[in-house]
């Protein structure tokens, strides 16, 4: 256990640091998951509304610097090929 005084505050801000850090992360699993689920569902335009929620938690957790900002751009990437090859793969009517 830390006996500085500093070194006590320093674990208590990490701890809630740390909880606002896991509480984001699983927003994004969960967002992410649905997105998921919306598009081998072929539900091209719910999927492109959740994609655009999804686009924003990554980016405001590449600004509070939660996850990395290559991170995040891999994810928007492959989730926009995704949706772009659902697009062109539906019927035309």
């Amino acid at each position: 256990m830390a006996h500085r005084k500093a070194s006590i505050k320093k674990i208590r801000i990490d701890k809630r640091r740390r909880e606002h850090n896991v509480r984001v992360i699983s927003e994004l699993k969960t967002v992410a998951r649905l997105v998921g689920r919306l598009i081998l569902e072929k539900k091209t335009a719910e999927a492109a509304k959740e994609a655009r929620k999804l686009y924003s938690k990554l980016d405001k957790a590449v600004k509070k610097d939660i996850i990395h900002k290559n991170k995040a751009s891999r994810r928007k990437s492959r989730i926009a090929l995704k949706l772009n090859s659902l697009k062109n793969s539906a019927p035309s009517a």
